[in-house]
């Protein structure tokens, strides 16, 4: 099996690449969305094969060289395993929408977490992991007394007349304890993802003896970053340049999340406060990747802290020559 070409990756994917291929086509392969495709368990199992063994260095080493063949121990890890890891026990319900809660069957907790996010994550896209102490329903010698389930009897009094009343019907269930078992999660932070924004892990909250987990959901927070400031899709950042530069002109360049370089050239006056619009250099959009928001560059300019000669001064007067502006005016005006 070209494992490369079930993930729909080339051989020079990264780690994050794979990830990413297989959290995409494990959610359209499932067979629980592809009831009719005789082939769905198949291609499932090989997808899930696939990620087992690029993901690991060692295993994909040994495919890189020798083929399938060649893997010493086999891939024997459940592909159910391999999908819980990124989305929970249950996964997403197709569709995109939380699981349907049946009022008859009890839940645990759900347990929401916020996850710190860098700037750098938002604009382009992430794998966290999370290991968890997750406390898991097993069987425990001996019977206990419940009442985990109750039906409703209806009992006819007369003639269009009739009494509605819960009963239990479970007194007696099987013995559980409570164990704390190690889950590792695996959350994607999507590029342009908002702050706020919930990825919800079924069947990773609370347990419930009686019924289901409730739901895991990582709520994300993204953390204040030292130059720039996010508004929706678009970047602000403040460069300060000197005087001079603001007079006579400057280049530079801004490192980006990336760690690309903006250019910035100005041949103009620049006046304190000015803005300049650096568009496609913002966030992606969460919606559509391919569609990224402004990077606004506010000017400061950096005055001289020393007095003027008297010399200099005259000079300035005679190279400007420029007169008195002066003007008292209500700036606040249409605010």
């Amino acid at each position: 099996r070209d494992f490369y070409k079930i993930l729909g990756v080339p051989r020079s994917a990264s780690i994050k690449d794979i990830k990413k291929a297989y959290r995409k086509l494990a959610l359209q392969l499932h067979p629980d969305r592809n009831p009719d495709d005789p082939q769905a368990q198949e291609k499932f199992q090989d997808l899930g094969a696939a990620y087992e063994v690029l993901s690991d260095n060692e295993k994909r080493k040994q495919y890189d060289t020798y083929g399938e063949e060649g893997l010493k121990d086999g891939h024997q890890s459940s592909h159910g395993d391999i999908f819980s890891h990124f989305f929970g026990d249950f996964g997403f319900m197709f569709g995109g929408t939380p699981r349907q809660q049946d009022r008859n069957i009890p839940r645990g907790s759900d347990i929401i977490v916020d996850l710190e996010v860098t700037l750098e994550e938002v604009y382009a896209g992430n794998f966290v992991e999370v290991v968890r102490n997750k406390p898991v329903a097993r069987q425990a010698p001996g019977k206990r007394k419940c009442n985990c389930r109750q039906e409703m009897r209806t009992t006819q009094l007369g003639p269009g007349r009739f009494q509605m009343t819960q009963e239990v019907v479970c007194d007696e269930c099987p013995n559980v304890k409570l164990v704390n078992e190690e889950r590792t999660l695996e959350v994607e932070i999507e590029p342009g993802v908002r702050d706020g924004m919930e990825y919800p892990f079924i069947g990773e909250g609370e347990p419930h003896v009686d019924g289901e987990p409730g739901d895991l959901r990582f709520r994300i927070k993204v953390v204040k970053h030292p130059i720039f400031e996010r508004r929706g899709d678009d970047l602000y950042t403040n460069v300060t340049i000197s005087l001079v530069e603001s007079l006579v002109g400057f280049e530079m360049d801004i490192t980006h999340l990336d760690g690309h370089k903006v250019h910035i050239s100005r041949d103009k006056i620049t006046r304190p406060g000015a803005k300049l619009w650096k568009k496609g250099e913002g966030l992606p959009s969460f919606d559509n990747n391919n569609i990224k928001g402004s990077l606004i560059i506010t000017f400061d300019v950096d005055f001289p802290k020393e007095q003027l000669t008297e010399e200099a001064r005259e000079g300035i007067k005679q190279l400007l020559k420029q007169g008195s502006v002066q003007k008292v005016y209500n700036g606040l005006q249409g605010y």
